[in-house]
């Protein structure tokens, strides 16, 4: 387990989504429980891909993944550290370009869907208002791909 028995310290940043799609629970945990969608709700501009999953996500589950920024390939490596369907999961960096990542996904039914909260803790080695940036543009994407997904609540 990576950075979740970390303590905060000053350098780390939060970020934090909530959003509300217009899918049961049990659609939107089993669409986040499959890891092929990872690809499918990150920017194509990361160029990002899987090069290693399981099949179905658990806990204990490692994940490789590449990206590319500015032409530059980053491997990434991930551990699914909690796992409690279908409710709420968390993944942590292994190895890859944060110094620390604790990305918590809680999912919880609410009138006309599912409410999904991500709260993701990181650390860069440099340039954090540039990071800051770059992971909104991420998590934007990420949020409008999910809504045309899973459907957007009226």
């Amino acid at each position: 387990m990576a950075g979740a028995a970390r303590g905060m310290t000053a350098r780390d940043r939060v970020l934090e989504r909530t959003q509300v799609v217009g899918a049961p629970l049990e659609e939107v945990w089993a669409f986040f429980a499959d890891p092929a969608n990872l690809e499918t709700i990150t920017p194509p501009w990361l160029r990002f891909r899987i090069l290693e999953a399981p099949a179905e996500l658990a806990e204990g589950a490692s994940l490789r993944y590449r990206l590319s920024l500015f032409g530059l390939p980053i491997g990434w490596r991930t551990e699914i550290t909690r796992w409690a369907p279908p409710r709420s999961f968390v993944d942590e960096q292994v190895a890859g370009p944060y110094r620390l990542w604790v990305h918590a996904h809680r999912l919880s039914s609410v009138p006309g869907g599912t409410e999904v909260h991500d709260h993701v803790r990181w650390r860069a080695p440099a340039g954090s208002v540039l990071v800051q940036r770059w992971l909104d543009g991420i998590f934007d994407f990420r949020a409008e791909r999910t809504r045309e997904l899973l459907g957007a609540v009226a």
